[in-house]
């Protein structure tokens, strides 16, 4: 795990720009604490900061190819590497080093572009070829490692690993995206194409970048596609995902330094750490009731014979905390749960540099408890659709909550008019009550609607895990590992989120992933084989975070009120609003929790990055 950055120019002026060279990897410096190094030639500059994991002795970076015609900077870990090496040795290549990296020197040479289809890994790198003078980068094909891009007015192509090094280069200019933050708020991350900054673009999972004169061709290398074998039976399912399971554990493993594990009191961690054979693993949770899982996770380690170091984060430690680490986050993320995940890498950096994670079990096996609606609106769908749209229309004009009401919004709406994603904070209304100056160019129905088009002919299970494998797993999920992590220079692995686990989970019919008593069913089964049943059958949790609690309280409502009350908030929202509905929560009234967190993490995150002081 490491991190990266560079720039394409005008032949002649790369050298000009060695000392932002500098600056842009300093910028990153936590991503790669162990070691760095930089290639300027007439056109290009490229910087590194690595954190040693894999081919200690010999993995420098930048690195290159025999007559050293082709550069490569690489963040990330090629699980397959030994596999795709002795595949090149065969054809002739030479390898100089036991660093994964080398596998993309070699491997370019030999398939161009079409390397991305032999890997199985997690990563981001970018490939400079100084005789073709042509720059080709990459993304792996769930978004695990972050890879931003922007073009100057001056003709400059500038990369990296995070957006804070871009923002190092001379000619990117620092500016608000406010079309960014129409979306977040309905979505709560950052979902376009264009950040929070304008003009800087994220390159989305699964695609790659060829520029060459000037010109940048973007393109798609590989789809999750859920073809369903109805044939495959529920002990056979069962049988598929732990052998597939076992040889993704394996590969994730491969390290040259010692790897831990995270552990909380749910399958999907508790599941990789019950097979992986780790001596450390680490657990956080709250001094607060019913938000504390450390003892079911000092359980499982018992069970499964591996050490435990666990964390009680206080209140006073989370809201301390919550300014600096929206400081560090590149864009907003108001999940309440990225503070304990900070905090959580923060106890494992201690001991280790390298965490097996549990991330992406959801959206592959299907284990969100929002995934069972289908099953719970099938008796009302005897109704007439007309009938049913009628009472949803009536509902939605209701102004106050009751039990029920959602139900039959649901019940009268299409998934493709209700559904974007694991969360929906603001609807379209909402934002335009809120904003004061909205910009209304989309609306979150439109973004997602391309994505429910290439599974139209798919059960509602599959369209939403196809819609939050496309969204919330890189933009939400994804995105928070990996800035928390980097944050401490941890790497985090997640064994699920490989291409050959993929493959066995989109096999799986919906009716072994979900009914409308269980979530993940297959998966749950197959962590019976490895721990106690109370923790494979556990209903999905996440990280319990009090943070309806906390808003109830005199001490944070009035800390998040004074922040709510901002000038930097006045900028953006209509605060007599805002503050309603702060009010209505302190009151008891509704729950409106995620909605005010959404623009306070907002807020705190835009004072430390663009006011005046920032």
């Amino acid at each position: 795990m490491c991190g990266f950055a560079g720039y394409i120019t005008k032949e002649g002026l790369a050298k000009n720009y060695k000392d932002d060279l500098l600056e842009m990897m300093n910028a990153i410096i936590h991503r790669g604490p162990d070691d760095s190094g930089s290639h300027i030639d007439d056109m290009a500059g490229l910087g590194f900061r690595r954190l040693s994991i894999i081919g200690i002795e010999n993995g420098k970076q930048p690195m290159y190819n025999e007559d050293g015609s082709i550069v490569v900077v690489f963040n990330g870990e090629i699980y397959n590497y030994k596999e795709i090496k002795e595949e090149l040795i065969n054809k002739g290549h030479l390898f100089k080093t036991q660093a994964d990296t080398e596998v993309l020197v070699h491997g370019y040479e030999e398939y161009g572009p079409d390397v991305v289809q032999k890997l199985r890994g997690m990563y981001a790198f970018a490939i400079w070829n100084r005789k073709k003078k042509e720059l080709f980068i990459a993304r792996d094909i769930f978004g695990i490692k972050p890879l931003f891009y922007t073009e100057t007015k001056e003709g400059d192509f500038v990369f990296g690993s995070e957006i804070k090094s871009l923002l190092k280069f001379p000619n990117v200019k620092k500016e608000f995206n406010p079309e960014a933050l129409e979306s977040y708020l309905s979505f709560q991350y950052s979902v376009l194409p264009e950040t929070f900054f304008k003009g800087i673009y994220r390159l989305s999972p699964a695609h790659c970048i060829i520029w060459k004169d000037g010109q940048m061709d973007i393109k798609r290398y590989w789809k999750p596609e859920f073809k369903p074998d109805e044939n495959i039976s529920f002990d056979e399912a069962v049988k598929k995902v732990n052998k597939v399971m076992k040889d993704s554990i394996e590969a994730h493993k491969i390290s040259d330094t010692e790897v831990g594990g995270f552990l909380s009191g749910g399958v999907d961690s508790s599941y990789i750490v019950a097979r992986s054979d780790l001596d450390k693993t680490f657990s956080v949770g709250f001094d607060y009731p019913n938000c504390n899982e450390t003892p079911l996770a000092k359980t499982l380690s018992e069970y499964v014979g591996v050490k435990n170091k666990s964390k009680l984060i206080t209140t006073e430690e989370y809201f301390e905390e919550f300014p600096k680490i929206m400081n560090h986050c590149d864009e907003p993320l108001s999940d309440p749960s990225c503070i304990a995940l900070y905090f959580l890498c923060r106890l494992a950096s201690e001991q280790v540099k390298v965490v097996l994670s549990g991330e992406g079990s959801d959206e592959l096996f299907g284990g969100y408890n929002i995934y069972k609606t289908p099953y719970a609106l099938k008796p009302v769908k005897i109704v007439p659709k007309v009938v049913r749209k009628g009472v949803a229309n009536v509902m939605k004009k209701i102004p106050f909550r009751f039990k029920g009401k959602e139900y039959m919004i649901r019940a009268g709406m299409d998934l493709e008019d209700r559904y974007i994603g694991n969360a929906y904070i603001y609807h379209t209304d909402e934002v335009y009550k809120l904003l004061k100056n909205p910009v209304k160019k989309y609306i979150p129905e439109d973004i997602v609607k391309p994505l429910f088009a290439k599974v139209k002919d798919a059960d509602d299970v599959t369209k939403m895990q196809y819609i939050d494998i496309n969204t919330w797993l890189w933009g939400d999920i994804l995105n928070k590992a990996d800035t928390m992590s980097m944050a401490h220079s941890l790497e985090v692995r997640v064994p699920f989120l490989d291409r050959e686990v993929a493959k066995v989970a989109f096999s799986i019919p919906a009716k072994h992933r979900v009914n409308n008593k269980e979530t993940k069913r297959y998966f749950r089964a197959a962590a019976n084989e490895f721990m106690p049943d109370v923790t494979a059958e556990r209903k999905k949790l996440g990280f319990p975070i009090p943070v309806r609690n906390w808003l109830r309280e005199d001490k944070y409502y009035n800390l998040v009120k004074s922040v709510l009350e901002s000038e930097e908030s006045a900028k953006f929202f209509n605060i007599d609003y805002l503050v309603n509905l702060l009010d209505e929560h302190y009151n008891n009234k509704c729950d409106n929790s995620r909605k005010i967190w959404t623009v306070y993490a907002f807020i705190l995150w835009y004072q430390k990055h663009f006011s005046v002081a920032a």
